[in-house]
């Protein structure tokens, strides 16, 4: 299990590169429309569809490398004032009822993103972009997503000793 939990940070930290990247991209094409628009008075067809997209995706692909730093948003209350063993049941309680929401949101992901593939789905823009594109980041997430939980559970259900950060 351990070689597991290696593998599945190595690709969520993978994933938090990506969406550097994709957060990066996004910066550079706002740049370059608003030059565009606004110094040489031309239009811009792709490039606000482009750093929506881009956003979205930089959130769904992010989310595992957030979550191996704890960086989700939580109340810690309850689980400060157990301590221990009861911290850690409500850990694994918390990490597999998310696990569980996870899943769900990754099955449906898919379940789009293949309609959308097969059936040859674009978007309703001048830039027509293949749907598909844009709804991949859901799924593919959302899987990596569930596979550095089933880690954050491992590591919660095997942890001893002091506090961890």
């Amino acid at each position: 299990m351990k070689r597991y939990v290696a593998v599945v940070e190595a690709l969520s930290r993978l994933c938090g590169l990506s969406s550097m990247l994709l957060i990066a991209a996004s910066t550079l094409v706002v740049s370059q429309m608003v030059f565009m628009r606004y110094f040489l008075g031309a239009s811009t067809v792709w490039q606000t569809e482009f750093v929506v997209y881009a956003m979205i995706a930089s959130t769904f692909i992010g989310a595992p490398y957030v979550l191996m730093h704890k960086g989700h948003v939580s109340v810690d209350l309850l689980p400060v004032m157990l301590g221990g063993n009861a911290k850690r049941a409500l850990d694994v309680l918390a990490a597999g009822i998310s696990l569980a929401f996870c899943a769900l949101l990754a099955w449906s992901g898919w379940h789009y993103f293949h309609e959308a593939l097969s059936k040859g789905w674009t978007t309703d823009t001048v830039w027509a972009l293949p749907l598909w594109i844009p709804l991949l980041p859901l799924p593919l997430g959302g899987a990596i997503l569930c596979l550095q939980y089933i880690a954050e559970i491992h590591k919660s259900w095997t942890a001893t000793g002091g506090p961890r950060p």
